[in-house]
């Protein structure tokens, strides 16, 4: 009860997530009167970073910082112009597509709407469209970067539920993919009732096409040569994270010639701050996991929502929605180190394959980062491009429940989640 206290009190009063953890699970620590138990805390909180895969934090950070620094955005939206922005309301449906290119690059919801915000939310403007609609597509479709590979989520989650990391990253295509449709069902509807002040702009020719083809092709193909190296046995994740980092320098550098060396100290130092942020959350997070584990609270949760029902449908809705809730509330790192080793138990008990449960939470959580009160996202596109939190709240509406529709899809189609991966040979049939 002590550290149920101290949780929402620390929550409450802003302390830093991994500080939070760290102390509830010292408080409930306490709690179960095993204080020979406290002296172990500094190695449990060493032993959950002291992992070779993890290593693919800080070099994914890096390779997405120096693409960013690069100005692969420019390429990307050109080139989307060119497949799709001919259409009347055209430049809607590409800042979906420009969401996709840059969640395989990227991988950042928060850098995705701060990069989009910038640059997509006035060129809707020019073509038509309200700055709330345009900001409110630009945020909820940031959500697509963390689902698709690679992922600094699903490489947490992999850690947390001892899962393959490869497996998890194809299985996020789909998905991704989805939510990407999802979002263009909604301009679609948008288009279909303010068309008449959409512009629409002229077909492409062959050497234009061509032209914005050839630009993008350096940014294209950084997640193919990561995803293309794990699936090829080349490397494992982290090491094509090193190799994302190399390609990186070798575009920002040479290809576009847009990276400087004076560019790198401060993005250096910006991938240091993000990867101690994640990584102490992860050290801290043990000793709550571990104390919860001490107190059988993963059993006792899984007994208690199977005497509800054993009904895998029902049960999985109770999850997804106790999902939505702490998404609002817990920043994305810290609630999966959280509830993967308390739900995992649960689903794995009535038969959901741990790739695709991967999914669902993934979904859930990455939903949080554009779900008030503490949708971060949310407040980053606000900032970025001076819409304020309510009205931007309220065009988020259409797409919150287009997304709502996908996850559904999702967890009660596995498939999707499993075509790939089993495809692959990385999971079982």
């Amino acid at each position: 009860m002590g550290a149920s206290i101290g949780f929402v009190v620390l929550l409450v009063l802003g302390a830093p997530i991994a500080f939070v953890i760290g102390i509830t699970g010292f408080l409930h620590l306490l709690g179960t009167g095993e204080f020979h138990l406290l002296p172990a805390m500094t190695q449990r909180m060493y032993s959950n970073v002291d992992s070779f895969t993890l290593l693919a934090i800080p070099f994914f950070i890096l390779a997405g910082e120096l693409m960013n620094t690069s100005g692969i955005t420019t390429k990307l939206i050109g080139f989307s112009r060119c497949l799709i922005g001919y259409v009347r309301g055209g430049i809607g449906y590409v800042n979906v597509v420009v969401a996709v290119f840059l969640g395989a690059i990227v991988g950042s919801a928060n850098a995705e709407a701060a990069i989009r915000g910038s640059m997509m939310v006035p060129e809707m403007e020019k073509d038509g469209y309200d700055r709330d609609f345009s900001s409110a597509l630009t945020a909820t479709s940031s959500i697509i970067g963390p689902i698709h590979p690679p992922s600094l989520i699903f490489i947490i989650y992999g850690v947390a539920a001892s899962t393959s990391i490869g497996a998890l990253f194809l299985a996020g295509i789909i998905p991704a993919l989805l939510i990407a449709i999802a979002h263009m069902v909604v301009v679609y509807f948008y288009v279909r009732k303010k068309g008449a002040v959409l512009k629409k702009h002229p077909f492409p020719t062959l050497k234009e096409f061509g032209r914005s083809f050839y630009e993008a092709i350096p940014a294209l193909l950084i997640p193919l040569i990561i995803l293309g190296g794990i699936y090829s046995g080349l490397f494992t994740p982290t090491e094509s994270g090193a190799i994302a980092c190399f390609v990186a320098l070798i575009v920002g550098f040479f290809v576009y010639r847009t990276l400087t060396i004076a560019d790198l100290p401060k993005i250096l130092l910006q991938t240091g701050l993000i990867t101690a942020s994640i990584t102490f959350i992860i050290a801290t997070s043990n000793i709550l996991g571990w104390s919860l584990a001490i107190e059988q609270l993963p059993q006792k949760i899984a007994q208690v929502m199977l005497a509800i029902s054993d009904s895998p449908i029902v049960i999985l809705l109770l999850i997804n929605v106790l999902l939505l809730i702490v998404g609002m509330f817990l920043d994305i790192t810290a609630a999966l180190l959280i509830l993967v080793p308390v739900l995992l138990p649960v689903v794995t008990s009535i038969g959901v394959d741990p790739v695709h449960f991967g999914l669902i939470i993934s979904i859930n959580l990455a939903l949080g980062l554009v779900t008030p009160p503490v949708g971060v996202v949310l407040f980053v596109t606000s900032n970025v491009t001076k819409v304020p939190l309510q009205p931007l709240v309220k065009a988020c509406i259409p797409f919150f429940i287009s997304i709502l529709v996908t996850l559904l899809v999702v967890t009660y189609v596995p498939e999707l989640s499993l075509f790939l991966p089993r495809m692959a040979g990385l999971i079982g049939p």
